[in-house]
């Protein structure tokens, strides 16, 4: 009887051989649009917790021309306060669940001109006390803009740091806290940067490109059942 050939044991996942690999995986494809963003100039807290927001349940592909739509016509707090809920709604129409968007983009606003004279500071207590805003939005805002080490996880980072096998954990917010405890925070922005495009166009949910990937050796590939 024949024997089937067990799959060559997979080494430890070492995060620190990864990075260098997915930094040069994701070199052909566009930046995460929170990044993109702020290489085009629109860095400011206020700005980038504001693309945040649009960004959520859309694409980066929607994210990114709403958000520039939106900036083209205002960029600061007390600009966007000037405008009316319904202005800014017709603004970022595209984007996902636009109309209570708008509602928190214009309040944030408003807050932001009333309580800190137009600037936001770089601090997660304060953007986490605008209703609406969330640690992931809190985090990209402070980390890309003023440079705070913070790690922000949306779905992507989730989903290839469980697949990784590097953490274990069921929801963003739990990958969020391993994270912390777990990733070298030399890493702490740039993993969101570099895990977008890489679960966007290579370790995606469905049918991910296992056979090209550069991490197949150390990957645990957790939770796949078939790939590319």
């Amino acid at each position: 009887m024949k024997r089937t050939k067990k799959p060559p044991k997979k080494k430890p996942f070492d995060i620190e051989a990864a990075m260098p690999l997915i930094r040069e995986a994701v070199r052909p494809y566009p930046r995460a649009a929170l990044f993109e963003l702020a290489a085009e100039g629109y860095d400011s807290v206020f700005e980038i917790l504001i693309a945040c927001i649009i960004s959520i349940r859309t694409y980066d592909e929607v994210t990114l021309p709403v958000s520039r739509r939106l900036f083209s016509r205002v960029r600061t707090p007390a600009e966007v306060a000037s405008l009316s809920e319904e202005e800014i709604d017709s603004l970022i129409r595209p984007c996902q669940y636009h109309e209570p968007k708008a509602r928190t983009i214009r309040n944030i606003a408003l807050e932001a001109v009333e309580k800190y004279e137009g600037t936001l500071p770089c601090d997660q207590e304060t953007l986490m006390s605008f209703h609406g805003v969330g640690p992931k939005c809190a985090n990209l805002a402070l980390g890309i803009a003023c440079g705070l080490p913070l790690i922000g996880v949306d779905i992507h980072v989730h989903r290839v740091t469980n697949r990784w096998g590097y953490v274990q954990t069921t929801s963003p917010e739990k990958t969020m806290e391993a994270l912390h405890e777990k990733l070298p925070r030399e890493y702490w922005i740039e993993i969101n940067a570099l895990l977008v495009p890489f679960g966007k166009h290579v370790c995606t949910g469905v049918q991910p490109k296992c056979s090209t990937c550069p991490l197949m050796d150390m990957c645990q590939q957790v939770g796949v059942t078939s790939h590319r």
